[in-house]
């Protein structure tokens, strides 16, 4: 039997780092997102040499184990030993099976779309999938959180796996104790289709470390640094006004929150712009661009931008003659998928 499984990748439209504790305990985070129609892939099978092997197809990379000596650690492999040592621990008694596990994604890791959170979520499912596990939406992107930033201590905050499980247009909430809410959106199929003609997305070229990032935010919290925790604030309620602009058609009014929303995330945190950041929102914005942002933590990755779609053309023109590449936002309406073959 072959298992396999996808997850979606998300886009951050606004209130990207109100998930992150210690915010999200102290204050409460609101986060609006929507999953795009890049994946990250599982597959899972039995092994005939009685070992269990892990494969990062990304990487190219590949570790083989006696089943009993896997362990945590750093490594290309370490997010799918993560996730076999926790099912093995929670759902089979510890019993540790012989498996083949193989992933790869379509995005590389620091792109700002969520693609090691979105990872888990698609091992996770792949996992409960092979096992017959009866795990829902909020059950996956629970114990995907738990693995990545409690089991491997990898930094971030909550709102990638619960979009990755979820997908669609969706309005979270992240309060204390670990509590989740996810409000999926009914999106107006004109809306959607007038915001994927509207939105361009560019890769940057490069991928940045987001933990740098995350923690420079969490210390500023903890610090209680007024400019960084207004900031947050300020992310956290344009979280609901940009809810408030999709449900209504107002895309005027979601570019102008998109714009205000970056603006006070590059007052969270030092290191979420830099000078190649700037010089492409200058660019963009002189080619027709009415709002700019950096997916996930910022410091690189995929660019976000907003504008007319009579300006589309003149836009991705300019952002592909400044050496990235262009993307077209496809928005997808499912969540993490698993399927048997054979």
């Amino acid at each position: 039997m072959i298992v396999r499984s996808r997850a979606p990748l998300r886009l951050g439209l606004a209130g990207g780092g109100t998930d992150v504790s210690p915010y999200s305990d102290q204050h409460g985070g609101f986060v609006m997102n929507v999953s795009i129609d890049k994946f990250a892939y599982a597959t899972l099978v039995a092994s005939n040499s009685g070992m269990t092997e892990f494969e990062s197809l990304d990487t190219q990379c590949s570790e083989v184990f006696e089943p009993e000596t896997v362990t945590l650690g750093p490594g290309p492999t370490q997010l799918m030993r993560g996730v076999y040592l926790r099912i093995a621990d929670d759902f089979l008694e510890g019993r540790r099976p012989a498996v083949k596990v193989r992933a790869h994604s379509d995005a590389p890791p620091g792109s700002g779309l969520g693609s090691s959170s979105t990872m888990v979520v698609a091992l996770v499912g792949a996992f409960a999938e092979y096992f017959g596990l009866a795990l829902g939406e909020y059950e996956i992107a629970h114990l995907a959180y738990e693995i990545e930033r409690q089991d491997l201590a990898l930094s971030g905050g909550k709102q990638d796996q619960y979009a990755a499980a979820f997908g669609g247009f969706n309005f979270m909430e992240f309060y204390a104790d670990d509590r989740v809410i996810v409000n999926p959106l009914r999106i107006k199929e004109w809306i959607w289709n007038e915001l994927e003609a509207s939105m361009v997305l560019y890769f940057t070229g490069v991928s940045r470390a987001s933990a740098k990032i995350i923690d420079e935010q969490a210390r500023n919290v903890r610090e209680g640094k007024a400019q960084s925790l207004e900031a947050m604030h300020r992310l956290k309620q344009e979280a609901v006004q940009m809810k408030e602009a999709l449900l209504r058609g107002d895309l005027a009014r979601f570019a102008e929150v998109m714009q205000s929303g970056w603006l006070a995330k590059k007052q969270s945190a030092s290191s979420i712009t830099n000078p190649m950041i700037d010089e492409l929102e200058a660019l963009a914005f002189a080619n027709g661009a009415r709002a700019a942002k950096v997916s996930g933590a910022g410091g690189g990755g995929f660019m976000m931008f907003v504008c007319d779609p009579a300006e589309r053309v003149r836009l991705v023109r300019a952002l592909g003659a400044a050496g990235g590449t262009v993307y077209d936002a496809h928005f997808t309406p499912g969540g993490v998928a698993s399927w048997r073959v054979g």
